[in-house]
């Protein structure tokens, strides 16, 4: 007999007060993305929100000064081709700070990879030689450039 799990898991992002502007703009870049809840605090303000990306439950909870997010835990936004990850990631870098590999954290220190899906594909390549050209290219890079992992991948040794 096969019962349906009831248990369930629900990232939680830790903001001192602006989860809702953060919230807001990430559903705002993300296709099937919404805000489905805001609990209000008895002053007005957002003590949490309630948001899917690409339809993945996620939780805002404005707690205050007391913890900072930090890159332990990081959004990975799998993007379509290099349109969208140039897209998603100048939005999200605004007023942030680039990283390496993909890797950025946002103005409200949220760290998120956009990778293109090209790089799995290429990652996972029959040709370790190949795979591992395109990893090595990803090392050197900050935003992932399609067409640069494909020329690493296919760039014969010498």
């Amino acid at each position: 007999m096969t019962t349906t799990p009831t248990t369930t898991t629900l990232p939680c992002l830790w903001f001192d007060t602006d989860g809702l502007e953060a919230a807001e703009r990430y559903v705002s870049l993300v296709p099937d993305s919404e805000i489905t809840e805001v609990v209000r605090n008895p002053d007005g303000s957002a003590l949490t929100v309630s948001f899917t990306l690409a339809g993945r439950e996620y939780l805002v909870l404005n707690g205050g000064p007391a913890y900072a997010l930090s890159p332990a835990f990081s959004i990975q936004l799998l993007c379509e081709d290099q349109a969208e990850v140039d897209r998603c990631w100048d939005a999200l870098l605004e007023g942030g700070e680039e990283s390496r590999c993909g890797w950025l954290q946002d103005r409200w220190g949220v760290s998120w990879q956009v990778v293109p899906r090209r790089l799995l594909e290429l990652r996972a390549d029959p040709d370790p030689a190949r795979a591992q050209r395109a990893v090595e290219a990803m090392l050197g890079m900050r935003k992932l450039v399609v067409a640069e992992l494909e020329a690493a991948a296919d760039a014969v040794p010498a």
